[in-house]
């Protein structure tokens, strides 16, 4: 089986811009060999000369291959023609070895503005396809290209918005041309190569995710396209939750380190963001908003989140030590108290939480708390019984996930992490996606031998989960660590991802 093969080329030129565009897209599919690889189209147009262009990751097919995807687009000029008729191969490049397609020997060839070009002996080809959901509410376009030896009868689309539990269909129509749609592209139908364009639109509303696989009727039987056995799926951005302890402004550069934050918190797209140890110059008790660690990143950010910040003590000597909260996403109600005992701002075990309720697109309403509490002989017992019994009361009919984020201050395994444990009401999420089995002997068979394994797990910096919550976590990395982003902190942060269950 060839290691990388082609799905489909697309040769298009655009007349309703400005001026003529020429858009070449091309889609391959290679075997997944190891992470560190690269995948080109060497193409050339009617002046001969070749080029090498990089294609991206653009999706999973099945477990043992990927979908890329290259595409450029030419604008034409008088002293530059557009490149017209194509020629092309394919260049993977894994584990110190070079795989090519070229069509035996051939070359692929795709002549301009003739639409599509199905790889060989692929009669239904998903064109176009996305992998991501639009935050708006628009419906999900869908163009099918099918071979016209096939001689289809009806193309229509199977597709899910609760992971097959029901299902829909929607009918397709033949395109008479590409001109009918705004969102097609021009182009003639059939093409030259014998390709049917077929159109189609799901309206999903605001669901989370679209699985999808595409039905086409001919006279001998069904033909599907549904990514070799796995459907399509189409879907929002996974929710990006982060965890990170600040130190309270006792860092070496720490200036520097505030903007390090606001940078990954960007280029990772974190939604929401605890963070303990914020602080703000102490001023007689009155604060110094201007100073706030948690403000600073806000403002750092491209487009400043929203943000919930109180401050619980007088921290190292000179500043007001508190807890923040930022989220992408709209806040409708958020507050703050203190867990602890003692509420004097003297103390370093008056311990305060701030509570938002979020509204996640496509999720829904969620609580989310950012914590840091006291050491086990400090107090801890008490103020995690106070938050939870807070939490409980916050988690209405409405709610569909409660989160409890932060800085516990207890080690995983050690007292502390057993009553979090036997309480039976939080998770561990973390330890859910990295190591799935030991979780499910800690926290659902009751194992009661699992003290020792948790003996190098280091961490006190969780996102507890309640039970029964509609969200399940999919990934965990640890961050501002010295090789990812650098550090920042006495702490590492924890990035986990949640989709809806």
């Amino acid at each position: 089986m060839e290691k990388i093969s082609l799905i489909y080329a697309q040769n298009l030129i655009n007349r309703k811009a400005a001026m003529a565009q020429q858009e070449l897209s091309f889609v391959v599919l290679v075997d997944n060999l190891c992470y560190d690889k690269s995948v080109d189209v060497v193409w050339a147009g009617e002046d001969g000369v070749w080029h090498a262009v990089p294609a991206s990751y653009h999706g999973g097919a099945d477990q043992q291959r990927e979908y890329w995807l290259a595409r450029l687009t030419f604008a034409v000029a008088p002293d530059k023609p557009l490149p017209g008729n194509v020629q092309f191969a394919l260049c993977y490049r894994a584990l110190g070895k070079e795989y090519w397609n070229n069509n035996d020997g051939r070359n692929y060839a795709i002549q301009a503005d003739s639409g599509i070009l199905p790889g060989p002996g692929r009669g239904v080809v998903n064109t176009g396809f996305e992998s991501r959901l639009s935050d708006e509410d628009s419906p999900v376009r869908l163009v099918v290209g099918v071979d016209t030896g096939l001689a289809a009868r009806a193309v229509s689309i199977q597709w899910s918005t609760d992971n097959w539990r029901t299902t829909r269909q929607t009918p397709c129509r033949l395109a008479t041309d590409y001109w009918d749609e705004a969102w097609l592209s021009n182009a003639r139908n059939p093409n030259h190569y014998g390709c049917q364009v077929w159109s189609g639109a799901l309206r999903a509303a605001d669901a989370f995710r679209v699985d999808y696989r595409i039905r086409c009727e001919t006279r001998r039987g069904i033909v599907w396209d549904d990514n070799f056995g796995t459907s399509y799926a189409i879907q929002r951005p996974a929710l990006k939750v982060l965890i990170l302890n600040l130190h309270c402004c006792q860092e070496d550069n720490q200036d520097d380190k505030l903007s390090q934050i606001a940078k990954a918190i960007g280029e990772l797209e974190v939604d929401i963001v605890c963070l303990q140890e914020v602080a703000e110059l102490w001023n007689d008790g009155q604060g110094d908003w201007q100073t706030n660690t948690a403000r600073i990143i806000n403002e750092r950010l491209e487009s400043p989140y929203h943000l919930v910040s109180d401050w619980s003590h007088l921290g190292f000597e000179r500043y007001r030590e508190g807890v923040a909260l930022l989220s992408r996403y709209p806040i409708r109600k958020h507050s703050a108290r203190y867990v602890s005992a003692s509420q004097d701002p003297f103390s370093i075990h008056s311990r305060k939480v701030v509570m938002a309720q979020i509204e996640v697109p496509a999720v829904g309403l969620i609580n989310v708390f950012s914590s840091h509490l006291s050491w086990w002989e400090d107090g801890f017992a008490e103020q995690f019984e106070t938050l939870r019994r807070w939490a409980r009361d916050e988690h209405g009919s409405r709610v569909v996930a409660t989160m409890l984020g932060g800085d516990f201050n207890i080690k995983a395994g050690a007292e502390g992490y057993r009553l979090v444990v036997a309480a039976n009401e939080y998770e561990d999420q973390f330890l859910l996606v990295k190591s799935p089995s030991l979780f499910h002997r800690i926290f659902e068979a009751g194992d009661s031998h699992w003290h020792h394994e948790l003996a190098d797990d280091r961490r006190i910096d969780y996102i507890f989960l309640r039970k029964g919550s509609a969200l399940r976590v999919t990934s965990g990395r640890v961050v501002f660590t010295e090789r990812d982003y650098g550090t920042v902190s006495d702490h590492a942060g924890y990035l986990m991802t949640f989709v809806p269950k």
